[in-house]
């Protein structure tokens, strides 16, 4: 997979951080240097907006960086421009879905962690509009359009030549749990028996049987780039979402996934109980 402006932006900032705290050289410090402040610097470094690509090439000759990987960091500051399809929408959308979609565009993997509802990269449109409505209670029904649209597209990304892989653990209060109505519920549970057939989708149950677990305080994403230091932790909250990039926070993150998935039903038997639920009458 070609690597994207956004995987470009957040592979600049690990190299350079990384870079500098090999030099000693603390953020004021590394900034004085080359003639920027240690807000920019950090931005720089923390994969946050535009860079300069001439303030790359002076922190990289002053971090003592061979000319083959400072040329290398230079072509990634000239190319890290952060576009995206939904830049181009008429309606806002939360800040917090906005990083998704800028993160999402480029993962290799994902990791999702799902105790109340089908994840959405898996959702249909009908139990996608009955969950926001539910969630979205002051929502207008053109909000609630606008974001299942959102959504309908973000699943596009299912159907690239190169998509990513989708491991999903799903609670079993989140297959049984009767949303949109059966009609509804039924469409959602036998497109996701489909979609688990998929040779880059990967469906697990999670039993009630396993009681207590890893994740019981909800459901959470593991965004996984081209290499580890760029995976980055998304917990669903009811005020939007957090992401989470520190080392100990993705490895606590990724230990609980790896739990979860030991104790979910394997996939054949999973894909088993889907499809007899979506056959049950009401």
């Amino acid at each position: 997979m070609p690597m994207g402006p956004t995987t470009r932006r957040r592979q600049l900032g690990a190299d350079l951080r990384r870079l500098r705290e090999l030099k000693g050289l603390t953020l004021e410090e590394a900034g004085a240097r080359v003639g920027i402040s240690k807000a920019t610097l950090s931005r720089y470094e923390t994969k946050e907006g535009t860079v300069k690509w001439p303030a790359v090439d002076a922190l990289c000759r002053e971090y003592g960086a061979v000319d083959e990987e400072r040329l290398a960091l230079v072509e990634l500051a000239k190319g890290a421009k952060i576009q995206g399809w939904w830049r181009s929408l008429a309606d806002p959308i939360p800040d917090s879905m906005n990083l998704m979609l800028t993160l999402e565009d480029e993962v290799v993997r994902e990791d999702h962690y799902a105790c109340m509802y089908i994840p959405g990269l898996l959702q249909t449109r009908k139990y996608a509009e009955a969950v926001h409505r539910a969630s979205e209670v002051e929502c207008t029904e053109r909000e609630v359009k606008h974001m299942v649209d959102i959504r309908m597209k973000r699943q596009e990304l299912l159907e690239r030549d190169e998509p990513p892989h989708i491991w999903c653990v799903i609670d079993e209060a989140a297959i049984r749990r009767n949303v949109g109505g059966r009609e509804v519920m039924r469409e959602q549970l036998t497109h996701l028996h489909t979609m688990s057939e998929r040779r880059n989708i990967t469906v697990q149950v999670l039993p009630f049987s396993k009681g207590a677990h890893a994740a019981a305080v909800g459901s959470f994403a593991v965004l996984r780039g081209p290499t580890p230091e760029l995976d980055v932790v998304y917990v669903d909250l009811l005020a939007g979402g957090l992401f989470m990039e520190k080392p100990q926070e993705l490895d606590r993150y990724r230990l609980a996934f790896q739990y979860l998935s030991a104790n979910a039903i394997d996939m054949e038997s999973s894909a088993a109980l889907i499809n007899q639920l979506s056959k049950e009458p009401e």
